[in-house]
């Protein structure tokens, strides 16, 4: 009986999972039913667009809820994670988690002023479901957020409970109080800087500093759970989760093999053909998944051994697989990429064709630059492949690898064509991915595809904090005329625009190693895209450059994500794996200024297919 109760209580904790996953189940199923139906019926269902936006905030809320409990939240993590005293590093944890506690109950505070206002206007979602039930989840999710952050650091039950309570409520006391006044500013900065070092998460720190910034000015507090509402309901957005599914789907199963067999079989094996099939397989892999680090853990096992028996020293192989899997932001459906077209509010097709060109520049310059191309200092073992191209076995696993190797043209061609929107074009490519690997691989288990979800929905619900957090900021900015500041300040200092150029990629180089990508799309695309506006570059042109410096900041700590898992992924130290991508580093800066400096890289595509000269 008493294991009945435990089973029934841990089912129960997890409600959050089961929520957010179903909220995800159902923005594939909604634009499926809506391509179907109305060409058989002249109608769809009611409201169906806005729907699945608003499904994304339940996504975001309780997949952040989700990823808390399993530790997927992004943070720094502790400048002390390395100190010998426990009792040092327990007391960081407290204030860092204990910190972001706070602040998640300063945020339900005002999530629940925001819908306060929106219950006084009685929209209907749809079927006569009210507005403000869906965006409820908003103060629900930060009370949760601070509830368990908070109890996070203490083991016995009471003094979870305590502070699980107490700590969220302080914050929301805290803004009951006092929103509307004007506080100091510099105070609560050195704070949250201490909370960000501490190992505090991300969304947490930015959703404090635009806390700050509005409460100096004695601003309602309910503007950030604004800016969060309106960026997680953007038209556009829920292609990030359905397009992440898909990804996760071929990196579950053994569409990784398939693809590269391919690859390899393409490049004919031996050393060189065995490194140019694992920049490329990489690199189309992380446009996939969403994320560099799910390339690393699903590909890395696969391609060290790959890379050894081609004789390819070791360091150097674990370099490759770490640098070449931040390559693929550049190729659609990556996230990043759609996630600067909502940003910047350029045509997504447009941002998919732009980045085409310049993510094979990126490649080249990584084998070539980067001197994975060099036959110097390869291994000589009695197992090393000799380089040769069998049409046939290549055939074979085309053949083999066919139905991974159609999902871009579904994904890509679906949106170019224009035949479906962003979302219709992500549902068809999630829906496409788990059909081709449940019957025609039969791969696909009902425990797998219920990972997925859920994995899904942790990811994208810990992004989606962030970038909502980060918006809120960013608008304060915008609004306090930064941008106009920036413009005119770069322009006197920098007439040039080559050297603009120069002087952006070594900036975004530095913003990519302290800040999570998706924070700096939503933080610093506001901000710096006005200023090369100002020197007559394109925004397609920027949004490409922008992607291809932050492919950089991958590989550099404290925020180079690459670094930590593949230094988990191989078992070697951090800094043998840092050490290991130096060249690889130098070689992502200069193709980003060949992409700077040369327009037609970027624009040329998109200028083809919109009928205008690329020249």
């Amino acid at each position: 009986m008493l294991t009945n109760i435990r089973s029934r209580l841990h089912s129960l904790w997890r409600f959050d999972e089961v929520l957010s996953s179903s909220a995800l189940l159902l923005m594939t199923i909604i634009p499926l039913l809506e391509i179907l139906l109305r060409p058989l019926l002249g109608k769809g269902i009611d409201n169906a667009p806005v729907l699945v936006q608003h499904l994304g905030l339940v996504l975001a809320m309780f997949g952040a809820v989700a990823a808390e409990r399993n530790g997927h939240l992004t943070s720094l993590g502790s400048s002390l994670d390395n100190v010998g005293n426990k009792r040092f590093h327990t007391a960081d944890q407290v204030f860092a988690k204990g910190s972001a506690a706070i602040i998640c109950g300063i945020l339900a505070l005002a999530s629940w002023r925001f819908v306060a206002s929106e219950m006084e206007a009685a929209h209907d979602l749809a079927y006569g479901i009210p507005v403000w039930w869906i965006q409820a989840t908003m103060p629900l999710g930060f009370l949760l957020l601070g509830t368990k952050l908070a109890a996070r650091s203490f083991s016995s039950i009471v003094s979870k409970v305590a502070w699980g309570i107490a700590l969220p409520a302080c914050g929301f006391l805290l803004a009951a109080e006092f929103d509307g006044s004007a506080i100091m500013l510099w105070p609560a900065v050195l704070w949250l800087i201490a909370v960000l070092f501490a190992g505090a998460p991300i969304f947490a720190v930015l959703g404090g500093f635009a806390l700050a910034l509005f409460w100096q000015d004695g601003l309602p507090l309910a503007s950030i759970p604004l800016s969060h509402y309106q960026i997680t309901v953007n038209p556009s957005l829920p292609a990030l989760p359905l397009f992440t599914l898909a990804g996760l789907i071929f990196a579950r199963t053994g569409a990784a093999q398939r693809l590269g067999a391919v690859f390899v079989a393409l490049f004919g094996g031996g050393v060189t053909g065995t490194v140019v099939a694992a920049a490329i397989l990489c690199s189309f892999f992380t446009a996939f998944t969403g994320g560099s680090g799910v390339t690393i853990l699903a590909l890395g096992g696969l391609l060290l051994p790959l890379l050894r028996n081609a004789g390819f020293p070791e360091q150097r192989s674990i370099s490759l697989v770490t640098s070449a899997s931040a390559l693929g932001v550049l190729l659609a459906p990556s996230v990043p990429l759609i996630m600067y077209a909502i940003i910047a509010r350029v045509p997504i097709n447009s941002m998919f064709l732009a980045g085409l060109i310049p993510a094979f520049v990126m490649v080249a310059f990584l084998l070539i630059f980067g001197g994975y191309l060099k036959r110097g200092g390869l291994e000589t073992t009695g197992n090393v492949q000799a380089a040769h191209f069998d049409a046939g076995k290549a055939w074979a696993a085309i053949w083999t690898a066919k139905w991974e190797i159609l999902a871009p043209f579904v994904a890509i061609g679906s949106l170019v064509s224009g035949l479906a929107t962003p979302t219709e074009s992500a549902a068809l490519t999630a829906a496409y991915a788990i059909l081709t690997q449940t019957f025609a691989h039969r791969e696909l288990s009902l425990k797998v595809f219920a990972g997925s979800l859920s994995d899904c929905a942790q990811i994208i619900g810990g992004v989606m904090l962030i970038l909502g957090m980060a918006l809120g900021l960013t608008n304060f900015l915008v609004d306090a005329g930064i941008p106009d500041a920036a413009i005119e300040w770069v322009q006197s200092v920098i007439p040039n625009k080559f050297v603009f150029l120069l002087v952006l990629s070594i900036f975004l180089l530095a913003a990519g190693a302290l800040m999570e990508i998706y924070a700096a799309i939503v933080v610093l695309v506001p901000l710096l895209l006005p200023v090369a506006l100002s020197y007559g570059i394109d925004p397609i042109h920027f949004g490409i450059i922008f992607l291809a410096a932050m492919e950089m900041g991958f590989l550099c700590p404290p925020a180079g994500m690459n670094i930590y898992f593949a230094s988990a992924m191989f078992g070697k130290p951090i800094r043998y794996v840092a050490a290991s991508v130096l060249p690889a580093l130098f070689a992502i800066f200069l193709g980003t200024l060949a992409i700077a400096w040369l327009p037609v890289i970027a624009t040329g595509l998109p200028d083809f297919f919109a009928g205008k000269s690329p020249w």
